[in-house]
């Protein structure tokens, strides 16, 4: 198992039709803020962050790490994909044997509705398959949020299991890179 870490990073900005996902910078910060501080994007991870704090916390550079990925829309920041690892601490209530990889995205309300966030995350899982041959991805959602449920299905993630956290029923599906039999 190849630790995200460990991976040369940033890699080359990954180009698709419309967007680019690229390492963040420091002309990103303002959107992060926007991202984070939204009442839309908030809706189904807890809500919004205070602008007053995250103006105050976040680094001049936020989210510049291995599997974090900006998405760019004509030179601006339209939202953000990540891969995570999970760690010993934050095991999946679904699979707590699993150190499985996390896909995350979360994206401004102006870029809704127009496909970028499925572009965006196939590019992003066509990279992953490169980079990590044969890992499989999760990703969790609520349930109630359709638009992540839409984009699950259309990226091919198989349910594999639902629950009960923070108050509402969670999705858990996973996904298997598709590897051409010789």
């Amino acid at each position: 198992m190849t630790e995200l870490g460990s991976m040369a990073w940033p890699p080359a900005p990954i180009r698709t039709k419309r967007l680019v996902l690229r390492a963040s910078e420091a002309r990103d910060r303002a959107a992060f803020i926007e991202l984070s501080a939204s009442p839309e994007v908030g809706t189904y991870i807890g809500g919004p962050q205070s602008r007053e704090e995250l103006e105050r916390a976040l680094p001049e550079v936020p989210g510049r790490r291995p599997g974090f990925f900006v998405v760019d829309l004509d030179g601006t920041m339209i939202g953000t994909i990540e891969f995570n690892r999970r760690d010993t601490e934050h095991r999946s209530q679904a699979r707590p044997d699993a150190r499985e990889v996390d896909l995350g995205y979360l994206f401004l309300p102006q870029a809704w509705g127009r496909g970028y966030a499925a572009e965006a995350c196939a590019a992003a899982l066509d990279w992953f398959t490169d980079s990590l041959p044969g890992e499989p991805v999760v990703l969790y959602t609520q349930t109630a949020n359709d638009r992540s449920m839409r984009l699950a299905a259309k990226l091919g993630f198989t349910e594999v299991q639902r629950f009960e956290k923070w108050g509402a029923e969670q999705w858990f599906g996973v996904w298997s890179p598709v590897t051409p039999s010789d």
